[in-house]
């Protein structure tokens, strides 16, 4: 590094340095770094998103490096889970943040804390192993763990983000429990259910958001009342535009079910069988799946959905098998974004007879079209990758406003 490059990198200070906590294939991440932070570190336990996290994520302050991809899991070690590493993350972490802590010491701390959805969603509670089950069991059990981090640290400012229903009672109360355990830490907390459509994102996927400010540094017109015992979470970005599908992916070559294109990475859709190339076929862009019992090549309709549309009295999985409206945002973008029998993800233009392609997905999670998802030959783990991600636009400007949201000269050396 030159003299000239060496003064650029230690004067080029971040918004917040950042730890990703639960970062996957780095969604929340890249929103971050586009809000000019600067990440110290993704922590995962899934290897399987190493490559994709680091090959796209490098910071663009302070060093310029990638973050540290830390895999570990955040499970104490006598929880009864065999691969708890929590004491090992933690004494890494003990090492890294007063490191950076003392390169930035003019900004404050943001963990990101997204645990995995699939406890909270109305799909986990289809039939499970039990393997599985005390895997979803001890999952909901991840904010319960990450919470202790903070109490750690003390991280001035900390965001979360989670499916819709993660508020309901059901689920144990786990969300209450998460922002409780906050406040008795020193925070005054915020969160609001939002749709990503209202931040620019081309996509209706309505989440649950809970920010939080220590309550030592937290800025007075964030607060929702008087007393300071909440803050503020916005419902959308005054900034955006509500953006639809056509916008948002029209751009891209055709390309047929079944096909990768040669040049733009990920632009790869699923092989349909003949039977499905059939019903997509006739299939116009919005309307419900009740086409396939009147098409060209007689009733299509799967034998299963009928029985229950005949047992209920209604029509039901309505969405299966068809087309997403081109001048909407799409629906919620899952792990199985891929299959068009898992939901509207045919692609609008009638002329492409096709499940929407991996980079189609991307797009309409808000990632850049630059981001690449390794292993680039696998179809299933990437969608797993793109369905379970934060979409950046949504952390980022969550992560702009917490970070807005201290006062500088109120904040106390850690």
């Amino acid at each position: 590094m030159t003299k000239s490059s060496a003064y650029r990198a230690s004067s080029d200070q971040p918004a917040f340095l950042a730890v990703d906590f639960f970062c996957g294939a780095g969604g929340t991440t890249r929103g971050l770094i586009d809000a000019g932070g600067y990440i110290i570190a993704g922590v995962d336990k899934d290897p399987r998103c190493r490559e994709t996290y680091l090959e796209n994520n490098t910071n663009e302050r302070l060093d310029y490096s990638e973050p540290r991809f830390l895999e570990y899991d955040v499970f104490p070690e006598d929880s009864g889970k065999a691969s708890g590493q929590q004491k090992k993350l933690r004494q890494e972490l003990k090492t890294l943040i007063p490191f950076y802590r003392a390169r930035a010491r003019k900004v404050p701390l943001l963990f990101a804390i997204c645990a995995p959805c699939q406890p909270f969603t109305r799909l986990s509670r289809k039939e499970l192993t039990a393997k599985r089950k005390a895997g979803r069991r001890r999952d909901k059990n991840l904010l319960r763990e990450a919470v202790k981090f903070v109490k750690w640290f003390k991280p001035e400012l900390v965001l979360s983000e989670n499916v819709q229903g993660i508020g309901d009672p059901k689920y144990g109360g786990v969300w209450d429990e998460f922002r409780d355990a906050l406040r008795a830490a020193g925070y005054v907390t915020g969160t609001n259910v939002v749709c990503t459509s209202r931040f620019g994102i081309p996509q209706f996927r309505r989440r649950s958001i809970l920010v939080a400010v220590r309550r030592d540094v937290a800025k007075s017109e964030r607060m929702a009342d008087e007393k300071g015992s909440e803050i503020l979470v916005p419902e959308s970005d005054p900034d955006s535009v509500i953006t639809s599908v056509k916008r948002a992916i029209g751009h891209l070559p055709a390309i047929k079910a079944g096909e990768s294109h040669r040049k733009i990475p990920n632009h790869r859709a699923r092989t349909l069988s003949d039977l499905n190339l059939l019903r997509l076929g006739s299939a116009k862009p919005g309307q419900s799946n009740a086409y396939m019992e009147k098409t060209p090549d007689g009733n299509l309709s799967l034998k299963c959905h009928r029985k229950v549309n005949r047992k209920f009295g209604t029509r039901c999985f309505t969405d299966v098998y068809t087309r997403m409206r081109p001048d909407k945002p799409s629906p919620t973008i899952t792990t199985k974004c891929h299959s068009i029998s898992n939901g509207r993800f045919g692609h609008y233009d009638t002329k492409q007879v096709r499940g929407i392609s991996l980079r189609e997905a991307a797009i309409l999670q808000s990632f850049p079209e630059d981001y690449v998802f390794y292993p680039q030959e696998q179809i299933e783990p990437i969608a797993r990758m793109i369905g379970n991600a934060v979409p950046p636009k949504l952390a980022c400007f969550y992560s702009r406003y917490l970070a807005n949201s201290v006062e500088l000269d109120r904040r106390k050396s850690r």
